[in-house]
């Protein structure tokens, strides 16, 4: 009988994407989130806090393509980061919130448009990435 009845840990490294100084600046400075995303269109980030805006208002489809930019803008940062399309993503790292942000934002989109399997996709995205990552973006 095995010793650890847990599945094996993933033979790929933690992918930590570098940090976005400028971004922080801006949005710890209160500016407007749109034009955070004007000076900085790679931020991950800055999209999916344009997912969330727009979510907020009640305007599900433009929060979607906010959400599904932030999401190609964080697959562009993971694959400069190293990441090969599998592996951890932690939540722990704050420079890895605004990919994880935007999936979440995405797949919330997905889900409300009725988007037939990309919502599973991205859950299983997210949590490949981090299953703590969902629990921690849904409680703010």
């Amino acid at each position: 009988m095995p010793d650890n009845l847990l599945p094996n840990p993933s033979t790929n490294p933690e992918t930590l994407l570098a940090a976005e100084p400028e971004v922080d600046a801006a949005l710890a400075a209160g500016a407007p989130v749109a034009s955070v995303v004007v000076s900085s269109p790679a931020s991950s980030l800055a999209w999916a806090m344009l997912a969330d805006e727009a979510w907020a208002r009640g305007a599900t489809v433009e929060s979607y393509a906010y959400a599904r930019v932030g999401y190609h803008r964080g697959l562009d940062a993971l694959r400069k980061a190293g990441w090969r399309g599998a592996g951890p993503v932690p939540w722990s790292h704050e420079p890895n919130r605004g990919v994880l942000r935007s999936l979440f934002a995405l797949r919330r989109a997905a889900e409300a448009i009725e988007e037939p399997g990309e919502a599973e996709r991205l859950t299983q995205f997210l949590d490949g990435a981090d299953p703590t990552a969902a629990g921690a973006i849904a409680r703010g």
